[in-house]
């Protein structure tokens, strides 16, 4: 009885080579677990996600926790999203042209240089970025609101440390931080007044007020295997799913581990109802 109570059911395009994507059904107790089973089971990868509308027929038999609905009729692209983020199925067809590259957006008074990756480099542009850093003060922890559809976004700042132990939490923490589409990761470079973040839509950005590194920053990406691009398709364009890997820690113990390690809440940012009205979805 607990399982048909707290599990919930989704359907979810995986990629197949030479084939059009196939729909799984796919249970769990978030959304996760339900994609990892899914990925298990096709030995494959999620491109797309929605909400079941209904449990398979036989989910009250106990039948395998993953069912194969169909083929994919909608085209979804096969670009492999970052742990954490997918595109709504049905809504993907406009993130065809997904790939691996950085822009330079225009701003007139900050550099704001974003780059996205696909899953298996995410962790490596991002932690390469870091290593290469001349220096690192901080390192900022945002859980977001949509983290369990909770009421508040909240802020957890270390002291000051340097990039080494910022790569060692990281390294240690990666499931529950990097890999987690409810959390989003900065590091603050107070000497050039920058900030590069890994964004809880899994691209990495470099936000400067001056630009002592724009060239180091640029040939960074490049020895990451990035290329600059005219434009970037990120999944943020179109509906999408936030989640949390399945064997990460829910909001209450990610909040418990981050203050075993010394981080303390700096700020918890009420809900903004006229901005939680968009694209980011809970599941």
């Amino acid at each position: 009885m607990s399982r048909a109570l707290h599990h919930s059911w989704y359907r979810i395009a995986v990629a197949r080579p030479d084939a059009p994507a196939q729909i799984l059904a796919a249970e769990g107790a978030h959304l996760g677990e339900a994609v990892a089973a899914a990925e298990a089971h096709s030995k494959s990868y999620a491109i797309a996600v929605d909400l079941a509308t209904a449990a398979p027929l036989g989910e009250s038999l106990r039948k395998p926790q993953v069912t194969v609905v169909g083929e994919d009729i909608d085209g979804t692209p096969a670009f492999r999203w970052p742990s954490g983020v997918l595109p709504q199925l049905g809504h993907a067809a406009p993130l065809a042209g997904a790939r691996r590259g950085y822009f330079e957006h225009a701003d007139p008074k900050l550099l704001i240089l974003e780059a996205m990756t696909d899953a298996e480099h995410v962790v490596d542009l991002f932690l390469g970025i870091v290593e290469r850093l001349p220096s690192a003060d901080n390192l900022e922890v945002r859980v977001q609101d949509h983290f369990e559809d909770a009421d508040k976004t909240d802020v957890w700042l270390t002291s000051r440390v340097n990039a080494k132990q910022i790569i060692r939490f990281l390294d240690d923490h990666d499931v529950d931080v990097l890999h987690n589409g409810h959390v989003e990761v900065s590091v603050y470079v107070r000497a050039h007044k920058a900030t590069l973040r890994l964004t809880e839509h899994k691209t990495v950005v470099w936000l400067a007020e001056e630009r002592g590194l724009e060239a180091d920053v640029k040939r960074w990406l490049g020895e990451l295997a990035v290329p600059h691009v005219d434009g970037l398709t990120t999944v943020n364009k179109v509906s999408h799913f936030h989640y949390r890997p399945a064997k990460s820690k829910d909001r209450k113990k990610l909040g418990e581990q981050l203050y075993r390690q010394r981080l303390r809440i700096v700020a918890s940012v009420p809900r903004d109802e006229a901005a939680a009205v968009g694209r980011d979805t809970d599941a």
